[in-house]
């Protein structure tokens, strides 16, 4: 479907994100640069830093884009009390994240930014995620199967543990994986 006159961008190589772009029928391509910082400061509320980091990665792109590109940018973060859970360092850091997130409730908040040569919009989305308890054995288990570095709070809700480790969910799922697809269609609309 033809949402824009932009050729839309994808500045990312999360798959997750890929599978959900893709999901709403929009044709784009994939750009992504090494090595963004992705540092805040540190008085920003932490409920802000999403959006903030988002908006970071769009700038890095500003120079490369034309007049016909809007870039997608964002970023995905676990908030569990008043604590960052972004992605884990090594299979180690992996596991404890877990451990933290069992039997609790958290949030998981994607910030979004839709860049053209001419204007910037950014736009958040928060979801609360509860786990029931897991054991060691299943945090071992699915951080040893499935890996999960790339992802932030050291989990993917579309893969196992999702299904046997997440009691509800308040909100988007879809912004648990990576993006609030159905506020971004809306502004894709939009913009």
């Amino acid at each position: 479907m033809k949402l824009t006159n932009y050729r839309i961008i994808l500045a990312s190589n999360s798959p997750r994100r890929k599978e959900l772009l893709s999901g709403i029928d929009v044709d784009y391509e994939i750009h992504t640069l090494p090595d963004i910082d992705e540092s805040y400061p540190g008085n920003l509320p932490k409920e802000q830093v999403a959006e903030f980091l988002a908006r970071k990665k769009a700038d890095a792109y500003v120079d490369f884009l034309n007049e016909n590109a809007l870039l997608i940018t964002a970023d995905t973060l676990v908030l569990l009390h008043d604590k960052i859970l972004g992605k884990p360092v090594d299979k180690e850091d992996a596991k404890n994240m877990l451990r933290e997130l069992s039997g609790q409730t958290h949030l998981v908040i994607t910030g979004v930014c839709l860049t053209s040569k001419q204007k910037q919009v950014s736009f958040s989305d928060k979801t609360r995620v509860t786990f029931g308890n897991l054991t060691d054995r299943e945090i071992e288990y699915y951080v040893e199967k499935y890996s999960p570095l790339d992802k932030a709070g050291a989990y993917g809700v579309q893969e196992w543990i999702g299904y046997v480790g997440v009691e509800t969910i308040e909100g988007s799922y879809f912004n648990v994986m990576g993006l609030p697809i159905f506020k971004l269609y809306r502004e894709l609309k939009q913009f």
